[in-house]
């Protein structure tokens, strides 16, 4: 087996493009859910507003790039206000239900044919990327070399010891803008979460009650959060449709949301670099276990009676799973969580 061609996909995937939309998906939940105690479970209907409202304001109605980036931060605001508004003030189980079952809405109503010829349907849409990618720094054919350092046909190579990092123009530039992203977002909600404003977020998450006979407005309280929160999520959904150049509803499912969840758990809920640590940790084990799997299956390690290679991405979700349950049972408040964090008063 080829160990260091698993190890260096399995890092370069930890801190590439994907992970870093999966961690600024999971900070804006971490807002919601970590510090405010509210379920939502449409994040990916967020990151859906703001992908279609990007790709729409390119595509469809021809609007400079920078405008069709507020229209889409704008259908994430409407979309938080419009689930917001009859449900912060029930139970934090209808906020679940209505959440989820808008998220299903968005995505159907983004495949519908009826809306093909603005929303490509299932294909999805496409062309709204190049604007950004000509504001990139790196050239596209470069070829260059400093120690350990290579640039060749504009893909970047870092070679340490065993491990190889290999990035594409593209990706460098998707990254250098999606760690800008989630540096500033973190340096927000640390501002934030240690004002009063947050201590009051912290205050509904344990009892809102309590808050209320203190005379607190509970509800603008959890909309502000659930706002703020959604823009962080259209701001992933940014980043998710720039790095794919392409916006397509399948990629917007429930799972997306899930996954959120499991990279917030992971690096533990209510801490402020949870989500980054837990999108590492996780894609970097989705990368080891799929890489180690195909190179023991292609190296006749493991028989093709026993596995085959169509059969190595639900294995490697199984044990995903597993281990997540695992970590559930033992140490529920994740890698840097506090178990108090995740005692949340849901009334």
């Amino acid at each position: 087996m080829d160990w260091h061609f698993v190890f260096s996909q399995a890092l370069t995937q930890a801190i590439g493009p994907t992970m870093l939309v999966y961690a600024l998906g999971a900070i804006g939940l971490n807002l919601q859910f970590g510090y405010t105690g509210l379920l939502n479970f449409g994040q990916a209907a967020f990151a859906a507003a703001g992908a279609y409202g990007l790709a729409l304001g390119v595509v469809a109605f021809d609007l400079p790039f920078w405008l069709s980036i507020l229209i889409g931060l704008g259908a994430a605001m409407v979309l938080a206000l419009l689930l917001g508004i009859p449900t912060l003030r029930l139970r934090a189980d209808y906020l679940a239900i209505v959440t989820i079952a808008a998220a299903e809405i968005v995505r159907r109503l983004a495949r519908s044919t009826v809306w093909a010829e603005w929303t490509g349907g299932s294909d999805g849409m496409r062309g709204f990327s190049e604007t950004f990618f000509e504001l990139s720094p790196f050239p596209k054919d470069a070829t260059w070399s400093l120690g350990f350092v290579s640039m060749e046909n504009g893909r970047l190579t870092v070679d340490l010891w065993l491990v190889d990092f290999q990035y594409s123009n593209r990706d460098l530039w998707i990254m250098t803008v999606g760690w800008i992203l989630v540096a500033i977002f973190l340096v927000i909600l640390r501002l934030l979460v240690h004002s009063p404003w947050g201590r009051i977020l912290r205050g509904i998450r344990e009892d809102e009650e309590a808050l209320r006979s203190l005379g607190k407005n509970v509800f603008a309280y959890k909309m502000q959060a659930l706002v703020i929160g959604g823009l962080i999520g259209a701001v992933a959904g940014f980043v998710f449709a720039l790095s794919r150049a392409n916006v397509q509803p399948d990629t917007f499912t429930t799972d997306l949301t899930f996954y959120f969840y499991v990279v917030l758990i992971l690096g533990g809920a209510a801490r402020l670099f949870g989500p980054l640590l837990g999108a590492a940790i996780f894609w970097f084990l989705y990368n080891l276990l799929s890489q180690t799997l195909n190179q023991a299956v292609r190296a006749d390690l493991i028989p093709d009676a026993m596995l085959s290679t169509t059969q190595i991405g639900p294995l490697v979700f199984f044990l995903l799973g597993l281990g997540m349950v695992l970590l559930l049972i033992y140490r529920p408040q994740g890698i840097l969580g506090n178990k108090r964090e995740l005692m949340l008063d849901v009334r």
